[in-house]
């Protein structure tokens, strides 16, 4: 699937990312990878389907699993086109966008890793899973502490320096209740990630967090989080 030339294509980029220069280059794009991409992805659909079916792998070109590698510029000072990276989400089949609930591979140069959780949620979302947190500390400690999950995966992403409002600063999940961002990270060496067995590595690594994600797709009780049951 991913290859040396996958790297060096996004290297490459990152040091010319101009128009031109894509569009110069855009059969290897093509070819080393938005294929590999989207072979990537077909080969997730069944292990998903095994132990997350209520997570899609789409292979669409445009649409799917594949994230758009244009940047929106429209709000940003930095104006450069293009992601120099790969970003490949498996989205909870009711999720709108990149703030919902999902598995995350990301290649790049710089650096490669597997994600899970929810990444920026909305307002609305997140309250709901602080409400869920709060109200039942012991098994999110469960979940978040689970051998199998921190053998491989750690929390991650922004937090608040104070408790939210209405949440007591001594309550035993206080640190995680800070959280803005609700992600795990596992890291992806680039010989993990230039392997044939990706896909299987991959399927390992979402199953050992899919109680991650099944805890924060639950609605607290009487909240309306925004997520989803699965």
């Amino acid at each position: 699937m991913f290859s040396q030339a996958t790297f060096d294509f996004l290297d490459e980029l990152a040091a010319h990312n101009e128009r031109a220069w894509f569009a110069a280059n855009r059969e290897r794009y093509e070819t080393q990878v938005r294929t590999p991409a989207l072979a990537f992805i077909a080969a997730m659909e069944p292990a998903l389907r095994r132990f997350a079916p209520h997570f899609r792998a789409d292979p669409r070109p445009t649409g799917g699993s594949l994230m758009r590698i244009h940047r929106d510029t429209r709000f940003s000072r930095d104006k450069r086109p293009y992601k120099t990276n790969i970003g490949i989400q498996f989205r909870h089949e009711r999720g709108k966008d990149v703030h919902a609930a999902a598995f995350y591979v990301h290649l790049a140069g710089d650096g490669c890793f597997f994600g899970a959780g929810c990444w920026h949620p909305d307002p609305v979302a997140l309250a709901g899973i602080r409400t869920r947190i709060a109200e039942q500390p012991q098994r999110w400690f469960a979940v978040r502490d689970d051998p199998r999950f921190t053998a491989h995966w750690a929390l991650a992403g922004d937090s608040l320096s104070r408790p939210p409002r209405g949440y007591a600063p001594d309550h035993p999940a206080i640190d995680d209740i800070r959280r803005k961002d609700f992600i795990a990270l596992a890291p992806l060496s680039f010989a993990e990630a230039t392997a044939d067995g990706l896909a299987d590595l991959a399927a390992q690594r979402f199953a050992a967090a899919l109680p991650l994600l099944d805890f924060l797709c639950h609605q607290a009780d009487g909240a309306d989080s925004g997520y989803p049951r699965p």
